[in-house]
């Protein structure tokens, strides 16, 4: 679907907009003090979350009830009750933010002008689920986020605008969502502030440097400390706050929330406590170590590396697996 703006300067557009975590939060706030009036909010179910499984509703929801504005849950977006909600709407534009469903084709071809679609990664690099998290874990110099033209490919649309965010040695995934979050925010609103002024044209992704950022998995989060420090360190980087990487302490977890590498040779074996140092144990990797700073052991508070390290009466030639 390719957009073409037949009424320059109309104003206030109708805009409706889809997304569920924080990550969107962001994005909607910008809509709803800008020039356009939001006519609607998709959003996820509420879904159980907490040591009480308390049915808990998403970050959208609670923005949207907030502001007063229609709220809509459907369980599927194929279903074609949702498309008869959004059809209802009457919308000239979506805003898509990690909304969490993928849009059939109805659905894309329903507002005026498309759907536009706000996500975290420069484009081609990263399509997929998990774009953050790939790009720290990675050890990628620079991300940023794109808006892009959404069709019915996985993140293959053209390209509305981009913007860059260097990466440091030192960033965490939680780090770089807020900052996407909020750089994606500004990018949309000088996007649609383009559109309706006819000075924009999409264009189309290039055809090299296409990557696929699937989700985490459960055996990615287990530290392999056969791995060079660095890449221990970017492991844990990029899975923090969530979903945590781990090691095993005897045979139960232990979340590594932060670690430093201290890249010297060593003669111990990958796993092993080379020494203990006043804010934490210096583990053995594959090339190097990784001096560990803040754990959070099975059913504990997170702590720091240094307080869970004396209280374990750990001493060097013990082992992490």
């Amino acid at each position: 679907m390719t957009i073409e703006i037949q009424e320059k300067g109309m104003n206030p557009w109708r805009i409706v907009f889809m997304g569920t975590p924080e990550f969107a939060v962001p994005a909607l706030s910008a809509l709803i003090t800008g020039p356009d009036r939001v006519v609607g909010v998709f959003t996820q179910p509420d879904k159980p979350a907490g040591r009480g499984m308390k049915l808990t509703p998403p970050p959208v929801k609670e923005l949207a009830e907030k502001q007063g504005i229609p709220l809509f849950q459907p369980r599927r977006m194929r279903d074609p009750e949702a498309l008869e909600m959004l059809r209802g709407l009457d919308a000239d534009l979506a805003v898509v933010a990690a909304y969490g469903q993928i849009l059939p084709k109805e659905i894309l071809e329903t507002p005026r002008f498309g759907c536009l679609n706000i996500h975290a990664s420069l484009l081609p690099r990263w399509r997929g689920a998990a774009p953050i998290h790939r790009a720290v874990m990675a050890g990628d110099a620079v991300s940023g986020v794109t808006l892009m033209q959404m069709d019915e490919g996985l993140d293959t649309g053209a390209m509305l605008g981009t913007r860059e965010r260097p990466l440091d040695d030192a960033i965490t995934t939680g780090e770089l969502h807020d900052c996407l979050s909020r750089l994606g925010a500004g990018l949309m609103r000088e996007v649609i502030a383009e559109l309706k002024e006819g000075r924009i044209q999409p264009r189309p992704q290039p055809a090299e440097g296409a990557t696929y950022a699937k989700k985490i998995t459960e055996a990615e989060r287990r530290i392999d400390w056969r791995l060079e420090a660095v890449e221990v360190n970017r492991l844990v980087r990029g899975l923090h706050p969530f979903p945590s990487a781990y090691a095993l302490r005897g045979e139960e977890p232990l979340k590594v929330l932060a670690c430093r590498p201290a890249c010297r040779s060593h003669d111990g074996t990958p796993g092993e406590v080379l020494a203990l140092h006043d804010d934490g144990p210096e583990i053995a990797c594959g090339a190097g170590g990784v001096i560990l700073t803040e754990v959070q052991a099975a059913g504990k508070r997170r702590m720091a590396a240094g307080e869970w390290m004396r209280g374990q009466r750990l001493k060097p030639g013990d082992r992490l697996g």
